[in-house]
C-alpha cells in the first residue's frame, strides 16, 4: 500500500459518520448541558456554540472533545460582573448535575456520579467585547495574565480554511499516540498550518514528513502567533514547554519510517478492497457493519512511538 494511500485509510478510521452512537451520544450529551446552563442563567442569553475539533473539522476518535462557549453579551451581568465571575458561576451552575475541572480557559464537564467517565465536553466561559459579537475575553486561572482576547470564529476559519486539515488530523493523532500531552492542540494546530504554506498540494506523506522534519531540525525556532491576537497573545511559553519532546518524539518518527516504514507509526490497517457499501468517496454507507470495523481498526492503530525505544 503506496503510503498516501495508507494514510486516507488512518484517516477514515479516525472519522466518525454522522449516524454513529459516540456522536449522537456527544451531541446528546450538549444539549443537556446547554438546557443546564440556560436553566441556571434563565435571566441572561448567552450565546453557545460547538467549539474546538467539532467546529473545525479536525475530530479524531481516539481523542476528541465536544467543546462548546458560554458567552455573555458585553454589557450584560447576569452572568457575572467580571470574567472571574463569570467562570466561577458557570462552574457553579454546571456542578448542579456534573463533576467539574477547572481549566486554564475551560471547564471540564465530567459525570455526576462517576469521574472516571469522560463526557468529552470542556465549557469556555467568556464576555464578548462588544455588540458585534466577534471579539471575546476569557479569563484565565493560570498565568500572569488575568484576562485573553480572542476571537472563536477566526480560530475555526484559520483552521477549517487552511486547506491542510487531513494533515492537523494526522499530527493530533500522532500526538495522542505519542503521549505529548505538554503540546497543546491549539498551538499544534497553528504550527501545522504554518508550516504547510507552500505545501497545500502536496500529499499527505510529504506534508507529515515535512511537519516532523522542523519540528526535529528547527524546534529552537520555532514560533506561532495567535491569528486572533497576534499581539496580545503570547503563544511562546506553549511552545517552551514542549520544543524538546516535539523534536525528539519527531527524530524517532521520522526514523521509523525510514526503517520500519509507515505502519510503525500509525499502525497497520487491512488492505481490504471488498465493497461494504462506501460510496467510493470516503463516505459512509456500510451501516453498524462498517461503523464496528473502524472502531476495531482504531483500536488496533493505537502503536505509540517511544524515543527511548529507538535502535533497539
Amino acid at each position: 500500500m503506496k503510503p498516501n494511500e495508507y494514510l486516507k485509510k488512518i484517516l477514515e478510521q479516525q472519522t466518525f459518520g454522522d449516524d454513529e452512537q459516540e456522536l449522537k451520544d456527544l451531541r446528546k450529551r450538549r444539549k443537556e448541558v446547554e438546557k443546564t446552563l440556560r436553566a441556571h442563567f434563565s435571566e441572561a442569553s448567552p450565546s453557545i456554540r460547538w467549539a474546538g475539533s467539532m467546529a473545525k473539522d479536525t475530530m479524531i476518535r481516539e481523542s476528541y472533545d465536544g467543546d462548546m462557549t458560554c458567552y455573555a453579551e458585553h454589557d450584560e451581568n447576569a452572568l457575572g460582573e467580571t470574567l472571574e465571575e463569570i467562570y466561577n458561576n458557570t462552574a457553579e451552575a454546571l456542578t448542579e448535575d456534573y463533576q467539574v475541572e477547572r481549566k486554564a480557559s475551560a471547564i471540564r464537564v465530567r459525570d455526576k456520579d462517576d469521574r472516571h467517565t469522560d463526557l468529552h465536553i470542556d465549557v469556555v466561559p467568556g464576555r464578548f467585547t462588544d455588540d458585534d459579537k466577534d471579539d471575546v475575553f476569557l479569563h484565565r486561572t493560570t498565568g500572569d495574565k488575568q484576562r485573553l482576547k480572542t476571537n472563536l470564529q477566526t480560530h475555526i476559519d484559520h483552521i477549517k480554511n487552511s486547506g491542510v486539515v487531513e494533515a492537523i488530523r494526522l499530527v493530533k493523532l500522532w500526538k495522542v499516540q505519542n503521549g505529548l500531552d505538554a503540546a497543546k492542540t491549539f498551538v499544534l494546530e497553528l504550527l501545522v498550518v504554518k508550516l504547510l504554506k507552500k505545501k497545500k498540494s502536496s500529499g499527505l506523506s510529504t506534508q507529515l514528513e515535512h511537519v516532523w522534519t522542523e519540528f526535529r531540525d528547527n524546534a529552537e525556532n520555532l514560533a506561532v502567533e495567535d491569528p486572533a491576537n497576534p499581539t496580545g497573545n503570547d503563544l511562546k511559553p506553549m511552545l517552551d514547554q514542549c520544543r524538546h519532546m516535539l523534536s525528539t518524539v519527531a527524530s524517532n518518527t521520522l526514523w521509523q519510517i525510514e526503517n520500519n516504514g509507515w505502519e510503525a507509526v500509525f499502525g497497520e490497517v487491512e488492505d481490504d478492497d471488498e465493497d461494504d457499501g462506501d460510496d467510493g468517496n470516503g463516505g459512509g454507507g456500510g451501516g453498524k457493519d462498517r461503523s464496528a470495523a473502524l472502531k476495531a481498526a482504531t483500536i488496533s492503530v493505537a502503536t505509540p512511538t517511544k524515543p527511548w525505544l529507538r535502535g533497539e
